[in-house]
């Protein structure tokens, strides 16, 4: 299975970890084109090679014509103008109204929602009651929901991340003059290994921080690992004694586990299942959304016969056991169940990539499932197929069955 390990030399931020995964392979018209989709105005993505200490990669620059200026991997070096602030509330309704993926959407609101919460915490508020500044502007934006979306076009299985370097110092920033790390990154890295530096910047901001840390999924990379690909993004300050770089491993484990089945290693995740039987639809349908958006793996609804012969449903969520107490509280706070029954599984899942095929009806995206060296599965992604058949006037069953024939063509071809 494919995983990236991050490297941090010298710090993250949002445009770092884009420029990383650009540096790795990432297609930046493909990102423009996708991102263009979000209602936030125009903008644009430059892309440029540089050398630092020896050593190559890239860099990005977002460009808003709106309040034009090139932010750097301190977002809070110094005073800037933004347009009107965005809470979570506004970030969640543009990113729900783009044409983006399902899983891209869920993974840029975690990234959002998991920054709201330390921003909340740290200020003392809700996070439905923050509002962002840096980080609700048009390029920080791009940064994150790009970051996902690249993500996602590596088809990695896992993130891991090294120790984070810390800067010290004052910054400024919307509150004022801070302290460096910020109080919102310090919030975002409890729990996670850092490292002293001697300089006097500041190293990792709390987009970097939200983003690393939401996405993290493995301890450190498997054992046995093979580096596929490396790549180099880079921040816009010249530091002291180090090169600002993030460097991003793309890495490739043995799928094929040592067992005598030949099943590929399997990951540990949590069950966690309650009975209803007194909340209605509506309040189901929310709970299972904002179950997904926090995060889980997966969420669905089973009928049963309850005690006193009342049918109701049980509710499943599978989910990583890190995410157990947002899971948890999720489901007290948003159903009507006295308890909460959970219980931990293992899991196979297939090596998985995202490619695109050109068909009649427009560019569809096809998720391709591995298995044991070979392709054994395509699905077309449902959002591309329903919108090209929309434009074009057909069924989305014309758009999918195209969708395949085309993956066979180009296979072929490949072949």
């Amino acid at each position: 299975m494919k995983h990236l390990h991050f490297d941090s030399i010298g710090g993250a931020s949002g445009d770092m970890i884009l420029a990383a995964l650009l540096d790795l392979g990432v297609s930046r018209e493909d990102l423009q084109h996708q991102l263009t989709g979000l209602p936030i105005g125009p903008f644009e993505i430059e892309v440029n090679s540089i050398s630092d200490r020896g050593l190559h990669g890239t860099r990005v620059n977002v460009h808003v014509p709106s309040h034009e200026h090139t932010h750097g991997s301190a977002d809070h070096s110094q005073p800037q103008v933004h347009p009107p602030h965005r809470g979570l509330i506004e970030i969640r309704a543009l990113i729900d109204g783009s044409q983006l993926s399902a899983s891209v959407k869920a993974a840029s609101l975690r990234v959002f929602r998991r920054l709201a919460e330390a921003e909340a915490h740290v200020h003392g508020t809700t996070p439905d009651q923050v509002h962002f500044h840096e980080v609700g502007a048009v390029d920080a934006i791009i940064d994150i929901v790009g970051a996902c979306l690249g993500l996602e076009r590596l088809g990695v299985a896992g993130v891991s991340v090294g120790p984070l370097p810390l800067g010290h110092g004052t910054v400024v920033c919307a509150h004022g003059i801070l302290p460096v790390p910020a109080p919102a990154t310090v919030e975002l890295l409890k729990g996670f290994t850092v490292a002293p530096t001697d300089e006097p910047f500041e190293l990792v901001t709390p987009t970097g921080a939200a983003l690393l840390t939401t996405c993290k999924t493995l301890e450190t990379f498997p054992p046995g690992s093979r580096i596929l690909k490396v790549g180099q993004g880079f921040g816009h300050r010249t530091l002291n004694g180090r090169p600002n770089v993030l460097r991003a491993m793309l890495m490739e484990s043995d799928s094929v586990a040592a067992d005598a089945d030949g099943c590929p290693a399997t990951d540990t995740c949590l069950v966690l299942e309650c009975n209803l039987d007194d909340l209605t639809p509506e309040l189901t349908g929310s709970l299972m959304k904002r179950l997904l958006d926090a995060g889980a793996l997966d969420v669905f609804l089973t009928p049963v016969q309850m005690k006193k012969q009342r049918p109701g449903i049980l509710l499943t969520v599978l989910c990583r056991p890190e995410q157990r107490p947002t899971m948890l509280d999720l489901i007290f706070r948003e159903s009507t169940t006295f308890g909460i029954r959970e219980y931990p599984v293992q899991r196979t899942v297939l090596e998985r990539r995202h490619e695109s095929v050109e068909t009649p009806f427009g560019r569809v995206r096809v998720k391709i499932g591995r298995w044991q060296g070979s392709d054994i599965t395509v699905s077309p992604e449902y959002e591309d197929c329903r919108r090209a058949a929309e434009s074009a006037g057909v069924s989305v069953r014309a758009v999918y069955e195209a969708a395949l024939i085309r993956n066979v063509e180009c296979g072929r071809k490949k072949s």
